[in-house]
């Protein structure tokens, strides 16, 4: 038994599919499945039940996988240990979030602050977060949604209003405030199944019986005013952007949704048994003491004539 036999079943026992697991491993097919096969003897088990071409994971393979998972997390903490020990700088820093929009001004702040820190940005679902922090590909995840587990610890950072977007000339531009059935017949820009977005779009509609209606799709939260100023349709776009994106041309109307639990809460989350570099522990303490949504990129300049995007009154 050797460490790629191990790194070769977890991947496995991940996609629970050979040609991915090799596609992912970037190693052919056949080898892969000769290396579980080794494993499986060194074993003394089978790991996986094989249906026809589709394998499945066992009672076996279940329990192995908690061992090798915390084997190889422990053997990654150690490499990322010894190389922080070499290294002359603060070490490396992991984060992951499911929207490069909101995470980039702290990570801007944050380099300003620390320049020696090497500091790594992933874009990522929420599904995706959670498998990069049981693997320690990250370190952190900006979570906009849930993130399962007894072993994560998570930090509040922000929680902000999710308005209605639509552009300008729209008969619901110049609304104060809507309600979800009112926007049973309108076509939504927002993001792919598993993002916070469409989550919080697919509740909201849920809970007054209706399923929303999607024109648009995509896999960055962070484009959805531009294409609801293009015309393609409405959405859900939490505070922050109007608030940074104020002096921008991008024409939108903001909207308040007249719907319980209509807000986004930001979270800071990370496995409470990894190592953490000396980045990362700098980066947990930059991103929790001081108010999220104080660090800002420097607003660009609006181009001569062009008008400001207008602002809704707020809700009294």
């Amino acid at each position: 038994m050797d460490l790629l036999q191990l790194r070769y079943f977890r991947t496995v026992a991940r996609y629970e599919h050979m040609s991915r697991a090799a596609e992912e491993l970037h190693v052919a097919q056949p080898s892969l499945s000769r290396t579980i096969a080794r494993l499986e003897a060194d074993l003394g088990t089978p790991l996986f039940d094989r249906e026809g071409r589709r394998i499945r994971l066992n009672q076996y393979g279940a329990v192995f996988l908690r061992h090798v998972d915390r084997a190889l997390s422990e053997l990654d903490d150690g490499r990322r240990a010894v190389a922080e020990a070499r290294d002359t700088g603060l070490g490396r820093v992991g984060v992951a979030s499911e929207t490069l929009f909101t995470i980039a001004p702290v990570l801007g702040s944050f380099r300003t602050a620390h320049p020696r820190a090497d500091v790594r940005l992933y874009q990522s679902d929420a599904q995706e977060m959670d498998r990069q922090l049981r693997s320690r590909d990250v370190d952190f995840c900006v979570a906009s949604q849930p993130l399962p587990g007894a072993d994560l610890d998570t930090v509040v950072l922000a929680r902000e209003e999710v308005l209605l977007a639509v552009p300008y000339g729209h008969r619901l531009a110049g609304r104060e405030s809507v309600t979800i059935p009112e926007l049973a017949d309108e076509p939504f820009v927002t993001t792919r199944q598993g993002h916070w977005q469409r989550a919080l779009l697919d509740r909201l509609f849920a809970a007054e019986g209706l399923t929303p209606l999607i024109s648009c799709e995509g896999d960055e939260p962070g484009a959805s005013q531009d294409m609801i100023s293009a015309g393609l349709g409405i959405g859900i776009i939490p505070e922050v952007s109007r608030q940074v994106r104020t002096h921008e041309r991008v024409p939108v109307m903001w909207v308040h949704l007249d719907a319980p639990g209509c807000e986004r809460t930001l979270t800071l989350v990370w496995n409470r048994d990894a190592h953490l570099s000396e980045a990362a522990l700098k980066f947990r303490e930059f991103v929790t003491s001081t108010p999220f949504m104080d660090h800002h990129l420097p607003l660009p300049r609006r181009t001569a004539g062009a008008p400001p995007a207008r602002l809704t009154p707020p809700c009294a």
